[in-house]
């Protein structure tokens, strides 16, 4: 276990919905812990609440939510605004998986999910490696803007 004080960043991780599909995400926070990040998984079937809730108890920077039934795109709707009513303005949203039932262009999925807030959409079956380099740049960027 990384201690807060030397991890790279706080992190909620979870499943949201109804969704039980819990292997990526697990696999994703096994590679984050390896790479210094403090996580905190809520597993599955979690709410949008749920996410806030444990953001702001950790003082997170930033929540990485998983979907993979498809329907992810109801299932975040206001949560970006959520957030911001609930203090987490400056929070960092990831969102992953597959995200969309139908196959669909992918700049078009992203383009959705940038809609509703998310800071970063990655595709079904990405490897944990991009989505580190990501994090670490976005939660550095956050912390230069900071002061």
């Amino acid at each position: 276990m990384v201690s807060h004080k030397m991890a790279k960043g706080t992190l909620i991780t979870g499943v949201i919905g109804e969704d039980v599909h819990v292997t990526g995400i697990r696999i994703l926070e096994h590679a984050l812990r390896n790479a210094g990040f403090q996580v905190h998984s809520l597993g599955i079937h979690n709410s949008q609440e749920d996410f806030i809730n444990a953001a702001i108890e950790t003082k997170a920077d930033a929540i990485m939510v998983s979907s993979l039934c498809g329907h992810a795109e109801l299932l975040v709707e206001g949560f970006r605004d959520r957030c911001t009513e609930a203090g987490l303005d400056n929070i960092l949203l990831y969102i992953g998986g597959q995200l969309v039932i139908h196959a669909t262009d992918w700049d078009l999925v992203e383009k959705t999910f940038k809609k509703h807030g998310f800071d970063r959409v990655f595709k079904p079956f990405v490897l944990p490696e991009p989505v580190i380099i990501e994090l670490e740049y976005d939660i550095q960027n956050k912390q230069n803007e900071r002061g």
